[in-house]
C-alpha cells in the first residue's frame, strides 16, 4: 500500500484509532520499510481532518505513539484549500532523546564529530529524531550520501534519524529538503519543517513567536516556535488535501492488493492546493 507507484500510491500507512483517556482519538505512522515512526506531522493533518469529519469536531488533543498533539481547524492557507493547526511539544534538544550516542548533552549549530560531513547541525527530538543543518544551496547528492549513512543506523544513530539541508530566503521564509527515516529523500516532511524551524529560532535564524513560512518540493506551510512550560512548542498550519475516498482488500499475509474502487474524487481540492503551487 505504500509503493509509491503502486495502485494506491503512498509513501506510508497513517491509522486513525481510537485514542485513550483524554485524547478524542489517535495515529499511527508507518513507514514504507514497515517501521513506525514516533509522529508524522504532515500525516497528523490529514488524520486529524478525518478524525473531525468523523466526530463532528473542530478541535482535538490526539494521541501519538510516544506523545500527544494538539489539533484544530484553521483559517485556509489558500481559498479552497482544507487546512488543519497542529501544536506540538515541549519538543527537545536533548541528545539521548534524539538517540545520539555522544558525550555533548545537546547539539545546536554544532558539527558532530561521529558523522561523515564537517557541517553544523542542531538535533531535534520531535519526538522523532532530527538533524539539521543550514547550507547556502542545496546539494541533493550530499543530502542523500549522509542521510543513507544514518539510515544504516550507525554506532552514533542506533535508531537512524531524519536529515534535513535548510535554505534561508529571507527572514521569514526557509527552504527545507529532508531524507526521511524509513522513506528516503520526500518532497515533504512534517516533523522536519517543525524541526527545522526550531532550528532556525534556536540559531537566532527567525524570530520566536512569530509566523514563518516554511517550504519545500511538496508546497509550504506556516510555522512558530513558542516557549512553554517544560520547552519549546511548535505550531504548524498547512493544508490537508484530500485527493479521493477509494477502497482496497489488503491480503497481509501474501502481501497482496484487491482492485482499488473509487468512491468519490475530490477535484475541487486538488485544483485549489495546485493552485498554491503553481503560485509559488
Amino acid at each position: 500500500m505504500a509503493d509509491r507507484e503502486g495502485p494506491v500510491g503512498g509513501d506510508g500507512l497513517l491509522a486513525l484509532v481510537e485514542g485513550d483517556e483524554g485524547h478524542a482519538f489517535g495515529m499511527r505512522m508507518f513507514n514504507s520499510d514497515g517501521s513506525e515512526a514516533e509522529t508524522c506531522l504532515n500525516g497528523l493533518r490529514c488524520t486529524a481532518r478525518l478524525g473531525f469529519e468523523l466526530l463532528g469536531l473542530d478541535r482535538a488533543r490526539v494521541n501519538l505513539k510516544t506523545s500527544s498533539a494538539d489539533v484544530a481547524r484553521a483559517d485556509p492557507v489558500a481559498p479552497g484549500v482544507e487546512t488543519i493547526l497542529t501544536r506540538v511539544g515541549p519538543v527537545s534538544t536533548a541528545t539521548r532523546d534524539v538517540g545520539l550516542r555522544i558525550a555533548a548533552a545537546e547539539v545546536v549549530d554544532a558539527p558532530i564529530a561521529e558523522l561523515p560531513s564537517a557541517r553544523s547541525f542542531t538535533a531535534v527530538a520531535m519526538p522523532n529524531p532530527h538533524l539539521v543543518t543550514f547550507v547556502e544551496r542545496v546539494d541533493e547528492g550530499e543530502l542523500v550520501a549522509l542521510g543513507e549513512w544514518c539510515e544504516a543506523a550507525p554506532m552514533v544513530l542506533p535508531a537512524r534519524g531524519n536529515v534535513s539541508f535548510v535554505a534561508q530566503e529571507d527572514a521569514e521564509t526557509i527552504f527545507v529538503r529532508t531524507f526521511e527515516r524509513g522513506v528516503g529523500l520526500t518532497d515533504s516532511c512534517g516533523s522536519a519543517m517543525a524541526a527545522s524551524t526550531l532550528s532556525a529560532v534556536l540559531t537566532g535564524r527567525v524570530a520566536e513567536a512569530r509566523w514563518v513560512t516554511v517550504r519545500n518540493r511538496g508546497g509550504l506551510v506556516r510555522a512558530m516556535v513558542e516557549r512553554g512550560d517544560g520547552g519549546p512548542v511548535v505550531s504548524i498550519a498547512g493544508n490537508a488535501t484530500f485527493e479521493a475516498d477509494r477502497v482496497v482488500e489488503c491480503d497481509p499475509a501474501t502481501g497482496t492488493l484487491g482492485a482499488v474502487e473509487t468512491v468519490r474524487e475530490r477535484r475541487d481540492e486538488i485544483a485549489a492546493w495546485a493552485g498554491v503551487l503553481a503560485a509559488r
